[in-house]
């Protein structure tokens, strides 16, 4: 059984205050984008989780990611048996594009699925939540509003004009949470994302932002340098996702978003581009 584990993309983030419990409040809208890693998973005679990793490296103990982390998870309140798994990474680790969050929701996906567990939408993002605040986002994986840390969502339902794509490039800068949170300054946000239907992408920049932007582009200048890339070869809107490092941008067609994934390649950094409308 395999599954394809998309990223995302933030469309703003705006940091609204830090709350009693040490985190922050946000407010943002969740893009799916076809970007995808893929894992592939059958049942195994062996008790537990014999997990094979191709693609990008990824550093750490294979036993603490989120794949492994979701497997013992189901394991725990369903009693299942073992798995072997293979994980090909393709989507830059520590990029804003909440791979990992995505890989271990896919993977309570297919475990659901192979077992025959039949979990209810509710139920498999109450456990996805156990994983992660994003993680619930990749359970139905449509755009949502997000809310709170990040657990409160919203779908939204909105659709990118006919033919806009997305291209997104990633300098392979690996951007801290203690940097990104350390540079930034909550501020209240009056955001209304339904305002983004009838604002021209053009002039979405007049009212969307990411908080965690300036003070990272400051940390790192690269960043900025992507998202000027992005938009000399025609970005209505660029902004960099999450808290970095990779940086977005909409094209009005296939032609120019490929365009400036080569150029991005160019200057040695990870591009992909995908349709906005999915």
């Amino acid at each position: 059984m395999i599954g394809f584990a998309p990223a995302k993309i933030n469309l703003g983030l705006f940091v609204t205050g830090k709350r009693a419990d040490g985190f922050h409040d946000l407010q943002s809208a969740f893009w799916p984008v076809g970007w995808n890693d893929i894992i592939e998973v059958h049942r195994s005679a062996t008790d537990g989780l014999d997990l094979h990793l191709t693609g990008l490296t990824i550093d750490g103990d294979p036993a603490l990611n989120l794949v492994s982390r979701a497997y013992h998870l189901v394991k725990e309140h369903y009693g299942i048996g073992g798995v072997t798994a293979h994980l090909h990474k393709a989507i830059p680790m520590g990029a804003g594009l909440g791979g990992g969050s995505s890989d271990g929701t896919c993977m309570l996906r297919l475990l659901d699925a192979l077992f025959e567990l039949n979990l209810s939408d509710e139920e498999g993002e109450a456990l996805a939540a156990e994983l992660g605040s994003d993680c619930p986002f990749f359970w139905r994986a449509q755009p949502a509003l997000v809310s709170g840390r990040g657990e409160y969502l919203e779908a939204w339902h909105f659709e990118f004009p006919a033919d806009t794509y997305i291209a997104i490039a990633h300098p392979g800068i690996h951007v801290s949470t203690r940097d990104a949170f350390q540079g930034v300054i909550p501020q209240p946000s009056n955001m209304e994302f339904q305002a983004l239907a009838t604002t021209p992408l053009s002039a979405w920049d007049q009212i969307l932002r990411n908080d965690f932007q300036p003070g990272i582009e400051a940390l790192h200048p690269t960043i900025r340098q992507v998202r000027e890339v992005l938009e000399v070869q025609g970005a209505l809107y660029s902004q960099m996702t999450g808290t970095g490092s990779a940086c977005f941008g909409l094209f009005p067609s296939e032609e120019s978003a490929l365009k400036a994934c080569k150029v991005a390649r160019t200057n040695g950094w990870t591009a992909c581009a995908s349709q906005a409308n999915r």
